[in-house]
């Protein structure tokens, strides 16, 4: 089990089809509300372009293409959280930013084995909080398998 996954961790909540997600606070930057993609040709069809984001020209990915979920119309809950993993600073596109909550160490497992599933590479691990599930997902796979998809 990873480190981190060990330890009382803050989380950053946020949705995608009607699922609750996490990442760890200590990778967000900011959280904005959708702007202006510019369209970049030639990358993956889950990167949906670029954004100036004062004065930083910053990739966004759209996470439920990444996912390989059904794809939704952006609406105004719509959000981008930037995010920052080793070199890499991101825009990830998701339905919704519900919250911050700190998970107790204790109420974080690892990933359940989901045979055929090409997502599992992204999830770090499941937290159970009362009727909550979330899951929290692996950025540095969502950002490190497409380390050329900024031609």
């Amino acid at each position: 089990m990873s480190e981190t996954l060990m330890k009382d961790m803050k989380v950053i909540v946020f949705e995608l089809t009607d699922k609750e997600y996490a990442i760890p606070v200590n990778n967000v930057k900011s959280i904005e509300k959708l702007e202006h993609i510019t369209r970049v040709p030639h990358t993956f069809p889950f990167v949906e372009g670029v954004i100036n984001l004062r004065g930083v020209v910053t990739p966004i990915i759209d996470l439920r293409k990444r996912f390989d979920l059904l794809p939704k119309d952006y609406d105004d809950s719509t959000r981008v959280i930037i995010v920052s993993e080793g070199e890499n600073e991101v825009g990830l596109i998701v339905d919704a930013a519900n919250d911050v909550i700190d998970l107790p160490a204790e109420s974080i497992e690892p990933p359940p084995e989901i045979v055929g599933s090409i997502s599992a590479d992204f999830i770090q691990g499941v937290a159970k909080l009362e009727r909550r599930l979330l899951i929290l997902i692996e950025l540095e796979s969502i950002l490190g398998q497409g380390e050329n998809w900024q031609e």
